[in-house]
């Protein structure tokens, strides 16, 4: 089933030092795995940027034993070995200067099927759960695949939501076939092989080491010509795979929420910082990624083409005093509701962020 170059690829990516980016660039050199292997190290290191430590361990016999067996490990388990050098890896994928030389998958994917990613916090709320629901009941119709990483939390709830409207799934692992990881989701790994497939860069032995995580995030996000951002913290994994995407210059959309709801903080400050665009609803969230046929009759996630949670009362009474003053200063909206401009600038960025409003230089607001 696997020919040579597989025995040499698996080998030459074990070697210390040796990275995806280095592996590829010493293949592209010298035309494939096997004959990088069995080149004299004094003519690899003429290669830019390939120092003598780097090409140190090339040539150790233990890494081919160690070949071997993985190899009969893929076989035995019907795992296909993808070598990025000959073009297996997901087209989009393929695109990113730092895809990995290797990607093993069990399943199947199919390249014809756009690819959506869609990731969150292990800590959903009941507003997160919502708008995956919705988003799958709305867009099955569709013709896509999603993709996330099989974490607890948003990521099950993707992959749950996937196989409930018969959407295929595909599930990034950020550790090899031998393990599974979270233990919880083993059945629902066992269900996305009826409809998808299973991904990771990592050889059977790799456990779920801390750093895999990251590694596992830019797949998520290169596979894919879009990314969702569900819910996330600041600083939460999920904004390691938007980084990603916005690196690979991919679209990257971002469910906010109020600024006081630790799970919506980190995509606020995604949208703020103009890392990704703000989901108002489902409908327009569709189009924007290419979804479906204009044709299709799609419910709106939210009746309006705004959210509709409900406002506090004090981003009530702002939002009716900018409604009523277009362009009104904030010296001025302070004057008429009689509260400290440091008071309303927290409210004022809820608004915005709500889509309620808008503000011009020189502190002016105008109501959407």
């Amino acid at each position: 089933m696997y020919k040579e170059e597989h025995l040499y690829s698996i080998a030459l990516r074990q070697c210390n030092f040796i990275g995806d980016i280095t592996f590829n660039k010493l293949v592209r050199n010298f035309g494939s795995a096997k004959n990088v292997w069995e080149t004299a190290k004094n003519e690899l290191a003429k290669t830019h940027g390939v120092g003598k430590k780097i090409i140190s361990d090339i040539g150790n016999s233990e890494h081919l034993k160690f070949a071997e067996k993985e190899i009969n490990f893929c076989e035995k388990n019907q795992i296909k070995i993808n070598l990025r050098h000959q073009k297996d890896l997901p087209f989009l994928l393929n695109e990113c200067d730092d895809a990995p030389a290797i990607l093993y998958q069990k399943g199947n994917f199919n390249p014809d099927l756009k690819c959506v990613s869609i990731v969150g916090t292990r800590n959903i709320t009941s507003y997160g759960k919502k708008f995956i629901e919705d988003f799958f009941a709305e867009t099955k119709q569709c013709k896509y695949q999603s993709v996330s990483g099989l974490a607890l939390g948003a990521d099950k709830e993707v992959h749950e939501n996937s196989l409930k409207m018969e959407v295929p799934t595909i599930a990034v692992l950020a550790h090899g076939f031998q393990t599974l990881y979270p233990s919880k989701n083993r059945q629902l790994s066992e269900k996305i092989l009826e409809n998808g497939c299973l991904f990771t860069e990592f050889n059977s032995m790799r456990k779920p080491d801390r750093e895999n995580f990251i590694q596992r995030n830019r797949i998520v996000a290169g596979i894919s010509s879009s990314t969702i951002v569900v819910e996330t913290a600041f600083g939460g994994g999920s904004i390691s795979t938007a980084t990603f995407a916005n690196q690979y210059n991919r679209d990257v959309f971002a469910l906010p929420g109020k600024i006081t709801d630790k799970y919506s903080q980190g995509c606020n400050q995604l949208i703020l910082q103009n890392k990704a665009s703000a989901i108002s609803t489902i409908k327009d969230l569709s189009e924007s990624l290419g979804l479906c046929p204009n044709s299709l009759n799609m419910e709106e996630l939210f009746p309006q083409s705004t959210f509709s949670i409900p406002l506090t009362e004090n981003q009530e009474e702002i939002y009716r005093v900018i409604a009523d003053h277009p362009q009104i200063t904030l010296d001025d909206l302070s004057g008429k509701i009689l509260l400290a401009s440091h008071k309303i600038l927290p409210v004022i960025l809820e608004l915005e962020l709500l889509g309620k409003i808008k503000s011009f230089s020189g502190r002016q607001f105008v109501a959407l």
